[in-house]
């Protein structure tokens, strides 16, 4: 599987921030960029080699990341002006062969799970996708009354959410066109042929094309750690007591790791998890809680997307890993 990210806009809905820094650079909180988080997701999920297809202000992208970056190796196709997102995929798939690929927009921030996506890949393309989110607050009625207001729902529809698996059998629609946008020119005939499936996960997705979009990301992250499991939230912090919230993906895991001095109760508020002690394993669903005093060892499975809520004594960085499965 090729990891591919199309990262060569200019994003002039965001100027003049994309003035001097290429849109999937921009920080999604200090020191940690777009680009970043995208392709540690494809290392986590196993992606070993990802294609950077780039445009504007390309060098920096290039000093960034050069041709290896966090146990990825990296490599670049530039285009000497904007030929839209058909232009870029062709040019990907002439230059890089490959069996699959999954490409991603370079101005999408979200949490899928990457790794349970290609493992749901059984079409010629797999296309990612999203609940659609009200840009209005809406208002409820009954006969001639209004009886309630909601701030900007999520409606019954989905929409592409920028992230593609793709086959090689693909090579053939794809090079109908030669440049212009891939979702109007050859996504509506590979569909029309049985060809896409979809792959659908709520979790936070947002892309970026203002400097609202931005600030939806930086109020996201400023609390927000990302983790190759998943993230966790700092909710509450006090010198009595702690509040986390944790999201695991689906078939993953934290280390098998331990506290020396906190004290916690995990809370299941969504999905199902199992916690494996070193004698004994605790399956915990909604709404189900376990307390785990200090000095026990203990590793937090995701049996499906799961979200806890974790309350503890207020030590924050007092976690001791006995065995990881992941690169850190």
């Amino acid at each position: 599987m090729l990891g591919a990210i199309l990262c060569g806009g200019y994003g002039k809905r965001l100027r003049p921030l994309t003035d001097q820094i290429p849109k999937p650079l921009l920080e999604i909180k200090k020191d940690y960029t777009i680009l970043d988080k995208q392709i540690l997701q494809f290392k986590h999920a196993g992606v070993k080699k990802v294609v950077l297809l780039c445009g504007h202000l390309n060098e920096k992208i290039k000093e960034r990341f050069k041709d290896s970056w966090q146990g990825v190796e990296i490599e670049y196709l530039v285009e000497d002006k904007p030929r839209g997102t058909l232009y870029a995929i062709n040019n990907l798939f002439k230059n890089f062969e490959a069996d699959n690929y999954i490409i991603r927009n370079g101005d999408v921030v979200c949490d899928a799970n990457i790794k349970e996506m290609i493992n749901a890949h059984k079409n010629k393309m797999l296309m990612y996708v999203t609940p659609l989110i009200s840009s209005y607050g809406i208002v409820e009625m009954s006969e001639n009354k209004i009886i309630g207001f909601k701030e900007k729902p999520e409606l019954n529809y989905y929409i592409n959410a920028g992230i593609y698996i793709m086959s090689k059998e693909l090579k053939s629609i794809l090079s109908k066109h030669k440049e212009g946008d891939i979702e109007k020119l050859a996504f509506p005939e590979i569909s029309n042929n049985g060809f896409m499936n979809h792959y659908k996960e709520n979790v936070f997705w947002q892309s970026v094309d203002s400097t609202k979009d931005l600030e939806i990301v930086n109020r996201e992250y400023s609390n927000k750690q990302d983790k190759p499991w998943g993230y966790e939230k700092l909710i509450i912090q006090t010198d009595k007591y702690m509040t986390k919230e944790l999201y695991l993906m689906k078939n993953e895991s934290t280390s098998h790791h331990k506290h020396n001095k906190k004290d916690e109760t995990m809370h299941v508020f969504s999905g199902e998890a199992i916690i494996k002690f070193d004698d004994r394993e605790v399956n915990l669903k909604k709404n189900d809680t376990i307390r785990i005093k200090p000095e026990t060892p203990h590793t937090i499975l995701a049996v499906e997307n799961t979200i806890l809520q974790e309350y503890s004594t207020p030590h924050l960085d007092d976690t001791v890993r006995i065995k990881d499965r992941y690169e850190r």
